[in-house]
């Protein structure tokens, strides 16, 4: 079923790209709701006085994706606890907001919020809104995909708000399993996941490794590459033409190394696994995806089946 779903997280900008890549999103617009104008424009809307919200409107078919993976989406680009703006942007017009759609969606979005405050990862309360979803006006076209129109001041403004230090401190950076993940992960698995590490080319486990069979998170143990997708890039490390499944992965633009790169994470462990490169085999799709042997556990083909993973042995029919 076509579905929608609607948040507000401060900068409408900042809040397409992130669920642009998902199985099963149909369009992400921007646009204001929340208030008492109607028809509000940009200008009005960052005046603050029509009591609208910069938000994202999100169409979605609920049988490929679900409508709680779109909120652990939509947590991992915010500050959760600020409840006055986002980052460098103030005011009333710039505040954290889920709009439900339904009583369904309330309910999974108010488990969610109980889910990530007993989670203790910030130390304030969880202080987004839940509300009820009213009309939902686009926003003029020039806002539309801003990160593609405007490529450069996109990236410059999503690293210079706070949005992408604030990310990758309190989000990729600090896991309350943090220590439990220390003992359960090697040295090397654990710097590479959990501090973006990138380990050592062609002194790694599956850089020449061709045997059949598929790649999960070595913190979560989900699914994300498979053999059949492997190829040779000569670069030292494994290569993949794309995930077994795109909704398990998430990427954020990296600037790190002097560098403007995209990583490449898991959606739902949140493992840094490597990054995505568009130089990869023309015949393949064009893309590269360079992971960390580390981030990864490789399953034979001939395992899957007593590992739990008996439902992706149809890739190699």
């Amino acid at each position: 079923m076509i579905k929608k779903a609607t948040f507000a997280g401060g900068c409408f900008w900042c809040m397409v790209k992130p669920f642009s890549k998902y199985d099963g999103i149909l369009e992400v617009i921007s646009g204001y709701t929340g208030g008492e104008t109607e028809n509000p424009t940009y200008k009005e809307v960052c005046g603050g006085t029509t009591g609208h919200y910069e938000a994202i409107e999100i169409t979605y078919d609920d049988s490929l994706i679900d409508y709680a993976d779109i909120l652990d989406v939509f947590w991992k680009q915010i500050d959760p606890t600020d409840s006055n703006g986002q980052f460098v942007d103030r005011g009333p017009q710039y505040r954290p907001a889920i709009f439900v759609h339904d009583e369904e969606q309330r309910k999974i979005a108010e488990q969610s919020k109980k889910e990530l405050d007993e989670s203790k990862r910030f130390d304030r309360p969880i202080s987004v809104e839940i509300i009820d979803a009213t009309t939902f006006y686009n926003a003029e076209p020039e806002h539309q995909n801003y990160y593609k129109k405007q490529p450069k001041h996109y990236n410059m403004y999503y690293k210079n708000s706070g949005r992408y230090n604030f990310v990758k401190a309190f989000w990729d950076g600090s896991r309350p399993d943090r220590d439990e993940l220390k003992e359960k992960l090697t040295d090397i698995q654990f710097e590479v996941t959990q501090n973006d590490m990138t380990e050592c080319p062609f002194e790694n486990d599956y850089f020449n490794n061709f045997e059949e069979g598929i790649y999960v998170d070595v913190v979560g143990g989900e699914v994300l590459f498979s053999s059949k997708d492997k190829f040779e890039s000569g670069c030292g490390w494994p290569a993949f033409s794309k995930p077994v499944e795109n909704n398990s992965l998430s990427e954020r633009t990296d600037f790190s190394m002097g560098m403007l790169r995209t990583e490449v994470r898991s959606r739902v462990s949140n493992s840094h696994l490597g990054h995505v490169f568009d130089d990869g085999p023309e015949e393949l799709g064009g893309l590269r995806y360079c992971i960390n042997s580390a981030s990864l556990k490789f399953i034979p083909k001939e395992d899957m089946e007593k590992e739990g993973y008996g439902e992706y042995l149809k890739i190699f029919e």
